[in-house]
């Protein structure tokens, strides 16, 4: 059996997008038998106060509605840390425009190993799109490591 690969999913508070694309990674990866798993964190030291609760409620709505449970329904946001880099096959940021500045700034040492895709918070995009463009991304990458 091989062993599992991890991908880390990184947003600027660990509340929406990031938790999002880990619920949903780990949903198909986990229908397609691969041997990865996802995880995910905030780029930013701390998450906004307008945070409520341990998960957005567009995110894990959006997740039950496509029929999936989201394991991590009570965890709260975490912010990243050096250490949550270690071991990790993959690192997605999710919005280059935003999180590049946070993650060189923070984490210059690793800064490099990092792949921005560009999906727009809800200050930006309704939850209805940028949710949209999470699927599909989340989709193309569980083909592209069968």
């Amino acid at each position: 059996m091989a062993p599992m690969k991890r991908v880390l999913f990184l947003c600027t508070g660990n509340y929406y997008r990031s938790r999002y694309a880990e619920e949903l990674f780990n949903h198909l990866a986990t229908a397609e038998r691969l041997a990865w798993r996802a995880s995910s964190r905030g780029a930013a030291e701390r998450g906004s106060p307008d945070n409520v609760g341990p998960m957005s409620a567009f995110a894990d709505d959006r997740l039950r509605a496509g029929g999936i449970v989201p394991e991590g329904a009570t965890r709260y946001p975490q912010p990243c840390s050096l250490a949550d880099f270690d071991d990790v096959d993959l690192v997605i940021a999710l919005k280059e425009a935003e999180h590049r500045p946070l993650i060189e700034r923070r984490f210059p040492e690793v800064a490099g190993r990092v792949t921005y895709w560009h999906v727009d918070d809800i200050d930006v995009a309704h939850p209805s799109v940028a949710l949209a463009m999470l699927d599909d991304r989340i989709r193309e990458l569980v083909s592209s490591l069968k």
